[in-house]
């Protein structure tokens, strides 16, 4: 078999057993992997699901934490209107008014509470990594952080649609957002294990496609609870962050038992907690040196996944306040985003693996800049452009980030895997501030609330001209 070109060299032989995803991988002990393994793996991307897409994205911190039920009841009285609805936030008359300003300033400390997550992530992710693949731990940190991940979700049941129990949420959410990025970074690491050259692409894709399709399973097992209870019932959303949470538990039970543990890596140094900073900032000036397109795919691909993960954040605040979307509109559209978000990643894996990863990026990056515009230039045409462009949109997100993921596992020495995509965690986390301030800053600029997709086309395009700078070593397909 040929060997990949964008694999490194350290990469050891690997004899690999043909299936239904072609040469499967070659394990932990440099043997066949079987199809079981590859999709228990795959698995724990579908059990964290409901964590980003329910809690995240469309329904807890969207319609629950960040809205009316958190204001001084006073605060809320006053947005209502004599027909009994609510002031429309978007409306230039109510921008000024105390309940409008109330919401903005619980969406602020939101991101206040995110960007405290960001910056433990920073300092936590790529240490961890380095440690777990000195001590051969990549397992056992993902079990650790699923089961911490579920008990966050658990613990949102307790959280009252009062405003003194606004911190506890958004704390507990912020910390569940912690463990996730830690998780994955031994998940990440796991990639190059459970797969081969010629296949790393299609299994990461297939990763992310089965987390995207169990979103939309996710969304439609909840959609009773918030009809059934009402969208204005504080139990829909305790009763929905507990189905998050054991579902996490159960779909990540394949993975707990199917898939072996990494093994040590020699050549990664086990030291202290606190050594291991001196460690990593040795292997960061060597990374430069020795591997520098990796270095540099690094920074660039940090800037372009927090364009991606804009797409997401605000994809459903501009559905509603921009174009309009009703309760049952944001649902049903984060269902549908999902569901394109994770064929079109499936189908990607395969495109990935025959034309390069790095190809694939640059193709979906320009499609995410396009749409994006196009979004904003046809505006004036209504709900039409953003169902259409908006499914595009998504449909261009998962093969970007899973084209990355296998990009970077080709690109890094078996030997560091953890500790590279501990990196990846932290330079990812390094510029999420790029995409809420370039949302922000064309809001401000140009006071309509659309104008905040240029704000992420921006930072999409700034990562697409960096990572053409990249230079990378020429795909061959295995």
């Amino acid at each position: 078999m040929t060997r990949d070109a964008d694999s490194p060299q350290t990469t050891p032989p690997t004899a690999a057993r043909t299936g239904a995803l072609g040469p499967i991988g070659r394990g932990v002990d440099g043997e066949r992997t079987s199809r079981r393994v590859v999709a228990s793996w795959a698995m724990w991307d579908w059990a964290m699901q409901p964590f980003n897409t329910v809690i995240l994205t469309f329904v807890w911190i969207a319609l629950y934490l960040t809205s009316r039920q958190f204001l001084d009841p006073a605060v809320r009285e006053s947005g209502l209107l004599a027909d009994g609805s609510y002031m429309n936030c978007n409306e230039a008359q109510y921008l000024d008014s105390a309940y409008c300003q109330g919401l903005t300033d619980l969406s602020e400390w939101w991101g206040w509470a995110n960007f405290a997550a960001g910056i433990l992530i920073l300092l936590l992710a790529p240490v961890l990594g380095q440690q777990a693949d000195a001590r051969g731990s990549k397992k056992k940190w993902l079990i650790g952080a699923t089961i911490a991940i579920a008990l966050v979700q658990f613990a949102l049941f307790f959280v009252e649609a009062d405003p003194r129990y606004f911190w506890f949420g958004a704390l507990a959410v912020a910390i569940g957002a912690v463990v996730s990025e830690i998780g994955n970074v031994s998940y990440y690491a796991m990639l190059s294990e459970v797969s081969t050259p010629a296949t790393v692409g299609r299994v990461s894709g297939l990763g992310w496609g089965l987390g995207y399709i169990g979103g939309v399973v996710a969304l439609i097992v909840c959609i009773p609870v918030l009809f059934g209870l009402g969208q204005d019932d504080p139990l829909a959303y305790k009763l929905v962050a507990v189905i998050c949470g054991v579902w996490t538990l159960v779909f990540s039970i394949p993975m707990f038992r199917n898939v072996p543990e990494s093994p040590a890596y020699a050549e990664s140094e086990k030291v202290g907690f606190f050594r291991a900073y001196a460690v990593l900032a040795h292997d960061l000036v060597k990374l430069f040196r020795t591997n520098r397109p990796t270095f540099w795919f690094l920074l660039a691909a940090a800037v372009y996944r927090d364009g991606l993960a804009g797409v997401f954040a605000f994809g459903a605040v501009l559905a509603a306040q921009g174009f309009g979307f009703s309760f049952l509109e944001v649902i049903v559209f984060g269902l549908a985003a999902n569901l394109v978000a994770g064929v079109s990643t499936l189908v990607a894996g395969r495109i990935d693996d025959a034309i390069g990863p790095r190809r694939l990026i640059v193709i979906a990056l320009t499609g995410l800049v396009a749409m994006a515009f196009v979004v904003f230039l046809l505006k004036d045409l209504g709900s039409i452009v953003f169902w259409i462009c908006g499914l595009l949109l998504c449909a261009f997100v998962g093969p970007a980030q899973a084209a990355s993921r296998g990009l970077l596992t080709r690109l890094t020495p078996p030997s560091m895997q953890g500790e590279i995509f501990g990196l990846y965690a932290t330079t990812g986390r390094v510029a999420s501030f790029l995409s809420p301030l370039a949302w922000s800053l064309f809001l401000a600029w140009f006071g309509g609330i659309v104008y905040g997709v240029l704000g992420i086309a921006v930072i999409l395009l700034i990562g697409l001209i960096l990572l053409l700078f990249v230079k990378l070593p020429p795909h061959v397909r295995a």
